[in-house]
């Protein structure tokens, strides 16, 4: 493979990793619209039902960092194809669960699966495409993730209509085989030519770190922010992952370089990556509310009424014109071009509409122009800023900021909605007090990312 010409089967490849990475997308929210069929045919307790959706996304974003360190070393395709073979087995023992406690099991296993899949997809995009055409490449990429937001309540519905809650997970067998033959056929391999040595304890500490960080946001809004459980297990999180930062500053061969962090590039990228994914993660928890709750459609026409947002970012990533205006306004003004986007939609969903679907159909459109153009500006400039021998670090990075920056969302913004109605609002006042906190999170994070990239310009000039 050519370095100045990239992989001559590099567009088909990324068509089958893709695919890969929607299988783990679609399985964070196809979930959702199961839980009334869970509680009914395995009597699922709300605490169940509860692990059953954690249990995937706490040891999904625990492993990131170490499944990419593993891709780096081990090799990318390894890593997918064991990803594949994980999520499939796990996705098999999901469906044919006959308890709560085996359909536990088999999330925890499947969250290792998509850990390897998410860090390795994106590693083998950088791999395989001339740094001329990775902001297209990663723009596809970026695009399939919102049509595993917009099309998993979608196929989720549509399968228990027809078929057992089950089924949900089955459906994910053939696509991880199909996946499987067309990875092991035509993805190269591809690795970190000094294979340095395995950081056994860094993995160790991340994994239990950033576990702890996520489970302690999770359990903020049930179990109350000043709980024993979540200040403990936000106590652990912050004791484990000063360890973690102590011991990588002090190995030999880290899994995560901090020397990563003085390059401005890197640190305005995650900057911007955290508060656009807070803001968005928890906006976007919020406008499921508000399309039922107050404007009053059923979970299918509510899902289908999201679908503008995922549609334009389809359409402006995989026509390559997100990537086109980003070559031309470089990353620091397409990254504050989109944020700004992003918040003027959040705003609009917030304000102009009162009781009709006209003003969360302008945010939505809006939402998605901004995530088009931002969102891959904001992955590429991560992984650019990292060696290529580190692309499975740099994958492991900007996911496990997009659950950090999600999770976060999510609580602050659900506390914002609760403590509106408690102190008297109405559902609608306070869902609209949380997109605008959303809306600013995003504008901050679009000016401090652009401020920073452009400083980092600046001195490399």
């Amino acid at each position: 493979m050519s370095a100045s010409q990239g992989h001559p089967q590099r567009w088909l490849i990324l068509g089958v990793i893709c695919l890969a990475q929607l299988t783990v997308l679609l399985d964070n929210t196809v979930l959702n619209v199961a839980i009334p069929s869970l509680t009914h045919e395995l009597h699922a307790a709300t605490s169940d039902i509860q692990w059953m959706i954690n249990a995937y996304s706490l040891v999904q974003s625990g492993l990131l960092l170490t499944a990419g360190s593993a891709a780096d070393r081990y090799g990318r395709k390894k890593m997918l194809v064991a990803g594949l073979a994980l999520f499939g087995t796990g996705s098999l023992a999901a469906g044919l669960a006959g308890s709560t406690g085996q359909l536990i099991a088999a999330r925890a296993g499947m969250g290792i699966g998509g850990a390897l899949l998410l860090t390795t997809t994106l590693a083998v995009a950088m791999q395989i495409f001339t740094p001329e055409e990775q902001p297209k490449a990663i723009g596809i990429w970026s695009a399939v993730a919102a049509l595993g937001f917009a099309g998993g309540p979608l196929i989720g519905g549509f399968v228990l209509n027809h078929f057992w809650w089950g089924a949900i997970f089955l459906i994910n067998i053939p696509v991880a085989a199909l996946g499987l033959v067309a990875v092991v056929a035509l993805v190269p391999e591809s690795k970190n030519p000094r294979g340095d040595r395995p950081d056994l304890p860094g993995a160790l500490l991340s994994t239990i770190g950033m576990a702890a960080l996520v489970f302690a946001i999770i359990s903020g809004p049930g179990h109350g922010w000043t709980s024993a459980r979540t200040l403990g297990t936000a106590a652990v999180a912050v004791v484990v992952l000063g360890a973690f930062a102590w011991w990588e500053s002090r190995v030999a061969e880290p899994m995560l370089d901090l020397h990563f962090f003085r390059d401005q590039r890197f640190t305005g990228a995650i900057a911007g990556a955290v508060l656009i994914t807070f803001g968005m993660g928890g906006a976007l928890f919020l406008l499921t509310q508000h399309l039922q709750f107050v404007l009053g459609y059923g979970p299918l026409e509510a899902g289908l009424r999201t679908a503008p947002l995922a549609l334009t970012v389809v359409v402006l990533n995989f026509s390559g014109l997100s990537a086109k205006w980003s070559g031309r306004l470089g990353t620091p003004v397409s990254i504050a071009l989109g944020m700004v986007l992003m918040s003027c939609g959040l705003v609009a969903i917030a304000e102009l509409d009162s009781g009709g679907y006209g003003g969360t159909l302008l945010g939505l459109l809006l939402i998605g122009a901004g995530c088009a153009i931002a969102n891959p500006a904001m992955a590429h400039a991560i992984m650019s800023a990292i060696p290529p021998e580190k692309a499975g670090v740099g994958a492991g990075i900007n996911g496990t900021l997009a659950e950090f920056g999600n999770g976060l969302g999510v609580a602050v913004l659900g506390a914002v909605l609760s403590s509106s109605v408690d102190s008297g609002k109405s559902l609608s006042a306070g869902l609209g007090a949380g997109q605008m906190v959303g809306a600013v999170a995003v504008l901050i994070g679009g000016v401090v990312a652009a401020g920073l990239l452009r400083r980092a310009e600046r001195l490399v000039a």
